[in-house]
């Protein structure tokens, strides 16, 4: 091979790199901005339910409708469109979510705003499914989860550092100010995927084919272990800072520091398991949940202790988050022929996860005292670490 030939390859090759990163930083930004659009509303429930005329747990239905949306929307838009491009099914999504976030931007109608996040979360689990067939799509078969983790990660930096930022814009703008927000860097992702995501074909099986594949019963096992594991962290999740307040005895700008430790720890996890997943998806998810036990159990027994209730705090966010891109990669992997199907079932059970887990320990703080919510986490995560072992066993589909 001429010098000048090797060259030339070398020069290919990092453009197709270059071409690459890019294309994954855009999907990571795409699933930043609907991670916002999700979140945001917990940040400014108190400024919406005043505008709105409504109460606060009224306005709490808001992000009830977007997460239903996407557990239940999500799989259908997913199946419906299974053999279009899928370029062309994130620009749909990108424009369902503009289109979503400026109702709640223009007009005042709750009955409204309701379905408009139901939609909102239907094309985030639309952009899920096709973002991560896209993403691995674009590297090395030894790179999947880390390709997953990409897509995925957009939505624990969101709640890090997106939704923070939101909540201050909102205080200052108002909360129809930060949804403006929203509505902007969603048209700009938009651009973005329209310039440097490349066409990539849908499958040529319908959704009924895959299908049999998806809902065969070692996917169900699988999902069902991942629906534990979510539900096992938002148990204690959903009432972290009553449990800050109330049994580590922190207030004031210490919760803030807390809730960025993590932030941190969740943005640190949904990278780093995508590693993990590649060495070993099954293993990864024993790993997940046997840390997210030990870290709900270290809460519940050192919760008043400040320093270890934050290392703990760390560690949920980190197995907890961590579990997301090993989950998303053993479904795929045990769905076979039915892979991009499959894309979509693991946003929809976290989400009903964290439905029941969020009831869970709501339960449990109402019958004992607020550290319940660690016991119910911890308990939950006990038989996800179960679950793990015996799902450890199941092997792939085949055509």
């Amino acid at each position: 091979m001429s010098l000048e030939t090797a060259r030339a390859e070398n020069e290919a090759g990092s453009t197709s790199s270059a071409r690459t990163n890019l294309a994954l930083a855009t999907l990571f930004l795409a699933t930043f901005v609907l991670g916002c659009s999700e979140m945001l509303v917990i940040g400014m429930l108190d400024l919406i339910a005043a505008d709105l005329r409504v109460s606060i747990s009224t306005a709490g239905t808001l992000l009830t409708a977007q997460a239903l949306g996407m557990a239940l929307g999500g799989p259908v838009l997913t199946a419906l469109t299974i053999t279009w491009n899928k370029r062309i099914v994130l620009i749909g999504a990108l424009g369902l979510t503009v289109a979503a976030n400026l109702v709640l931007v223009l007009t005042a109608g709750f009955g409204l705003y309701l379905a408009a996040r139901a939609f909102a979360g239907a094309a985030q689990g639309l952009f899920i499914a096709a973002g991560i067939a896209v993403a691995v799509s674009l590297v090395p078969a030894e790179r999947t989860g880390r390709a997953m983790s990409v897509v995925i990660s957009g939505f624990a930096v969101s709640s890090a550092v997106g939704v923070p930022l939101g909540t201050l814009a909102g205080q200052l703008l108002g909360w129809r100010g930060s949804f403006t927000a929203v509505v902007v860097l969603a048209v700009i992702a938009l651009v973005a995927t329209l310039g440097v995501v490349p066409s990539v074909r849908g499958t040529g099986a319908g959704a009924w084919q895959q299908a049999r594949h998806v809902f065969a019963p070692r996917v169900l096992a699988v999902l069902g272990l991942g629906g534990l594991i979510f539900a096992g962290a938002a148990a204690f999740n959903t009432y972290m800072v009553p449990f800050l307040q109330e049994v580590t005895g922190v207030s004031g700008a210490l919760i803030s520091v807390f809730l960025m430790i993590f932030g941190v720890a969740t943005t640190v996890g949904s990278y780093g398991g995508g590693r993990l997943a590649d060495a070993g998806a099954a293993r990864a998810l024993i790993l997940g949940a046997a840390g997210l036990a030990v870290s709900l159990a270290a809460l519940f027994l050192f919760g008043g202790i400040a320093v270890l209730a934050g290392l703990a705090l760390f560690a949920v966010g980190l197995f907890g988050m961590g579990s997301a891109p090993a989950l998303q990669y053993r479904v795929v992997q045990l769905a076979g022929p039915g892979g991009q199907l499959a894309q979509a079932m693991p946003a929809s059970v976290a989400n009903l996860g964290i439905a029941l887990g969020s009831i869970a320990g709501g339960l449990a703080i109402g019958a004992y005292t607020t550290a319940a919510a660690a016991g119910t986490g911890l308990v939950i995560a006990v038989l996800a670490v179960a679950a793990a072992v015996a799902s450890s066993f199941l092997k792939p589909s085949v055509p």
